[in-house]
């Protein structure tokens, strides 16, 4: 078995798809769009591992204080390939603006990763 997609609700479905087309080469599928549950998606697809799927409906409530963790998916994790990678992508979004919440380092369990916030939020560990 393997993990087929994740799902995240987003309030800025485009600019969220172009922040995942831009810096981490996903390609989007058509927008799925149900006028009658006003419900809007569009499945992003990656090189390799599993999809994430990108939702937005205007009634979902959005999370308070980005900074603070909740129960629920903490994070997703994106392999760049290298340590250089990860250190050249954590600084350009911090360029771009991004919130990097986890500065570029080894953890105690070896991982070599950083953690920076996407336009709405979410964790997204970049690693090698």
């Amino acid at each position: 078995m393997k993990i087929e997609h994740l799902a995240i609700w987003v309030t800025d479905l485009e600019r969220t798809r172009n922040f995942y087309e831009r810096y981490f080469g996903a390609i989007a599928g058509a927008k799925y769009h149900n006028p009658t549950k006003k419900f809007s998606s569009y499945f992003l697809s990656f090189k390799e591992g599993a999809r994430l799927e990108l939702m937005q409906k205007p009634d979902i409530p959005g999370m308070t204080d980005a900074l603070q963790e909740y129960l629920g998916l903490s994070h997703f994790a994106v392999a760049t390939g290298s340590k250089e990678k990860v250190d050249a992508l954590t600084e350009e979004l911090r360029t771009d603006g991004y919130l990097v919440v986890g500065e570029p380092r080894t953890t105690g369990d070896g991982y070599y990763e950083s953690v920076v916030l996407d336009p709405e939020q979410n964790r997204i560990e970049i690693t090698i």
